[in-house]
């Protein structure tokens, strides 16, 4: 017969066979609380984003944006900076603007016809048929021509001829990296990024410049013909850079 020593310690192994089976049971029903737990909210997080997404959309109020061209063209005062002659600030192109637009510049020298490009700068577009409605070019000058190689120019847009006039606002670049300025260009000048005013220059001869300058146009043939004109007559320093030594005046400025 066993001793009492045996039969506890048969006792003893028994109690911590239980122990270990219900300590195993307990974690098995944890494991399986946690994993229905788990799934209970993976599931309910995909019903809300079920029923979220899957909503009726034509109940739902679109946001209307202004065009991206009236987000953009801020025609902002220049401090310190009157207008060189009256004019007001435009406002941006609505909806309804044109992709180009024709204008005229009447000048001593001979018809000068351009054509705005609202596609690619519809800023600056607008802002040149705006002060051509507005007079703002009409009797005015050229104030500089440049003749040099990489740099052949015919500058106007300053009612006060000296280079630093404008129109008492300026407004934001219209600008890419891979901008090039050909014979035939319609660019502003600026004296800094966003400076943009009412200054502009014509490009009678293939000009390297740096993609600083928004090209806002182009200049047909008939209008090159009476740059190339004066451009032949060459500028007042004779150094390639000055007034045009043929004047040019421009009497009006017409938006067909």
């Amino acid at each position: 017969m066993p001793s009492n020593e045996q039969r506890r310690q048969a006792a003893k192994r028994k109690l911590e066979r239980q122990l270990e089976r219900r300590a195993e049971q307990a974690k098995r029903r944890r494991m399986i609380t946690i994993g229905a737990t788990v799934a209970v909210v993976i599931l309910a997080v995909a019903g809300v984003v079920y029923f979220t997404n899957s909503g009726d959309e034509s109940t739902a109020a679109p946001q209307e944006q202004p065009p991206a061209a009236e987000q953009a063209c801020a025609y902002e005062p220049t401090t310190g900076q009157p207008a060189a002659k009256p004019v007001e600030p435009p406002q941006p192109p609505g909806p309804d603007a044109p992709q180009s637009q024709p204008v005229t510049l009447s000048t001593n020298q001979g018809d000068i016809p351009v054509t705005l490009d609202y596609a690619k700068a519809p800023c600056a577009a607008n802002n040149f048929a705006h002060l051509a409605r507005s007079k703002y070019f009409d009797d005015t000058d050229c104030h500089r021509l440049t003749t040099t190689e990489g740099l052949q120019v015919l500058q106007c847009g300053d009612p006060s001829a000296t280079g630093s006039g404008g129109p008492g606002y300026s407004f934001p670049d219209e600008v890419e990296p891979g901008l090039s300025y050909p014979r035939g260009t319609l660019a502003m000048a600026n004296s800094g990024p966003d400076t943009n005013g009412s200054q502009f220059f014509i490009v009678y001869g293939d000009s390297q410049l740096p993609p600083k300058y928004t090209v806002f146009g182009t200049v047909g043939d008939p209008g090159l013909e009476v740059v190339d004109k004066v451009a032949a007559a060459g500028d007042d320093t004779g150094q390639g850079d000055g007034k045009p030594k043929l004047p040019v005046h421009i009497n009006t400025a017409s938006v067909a």
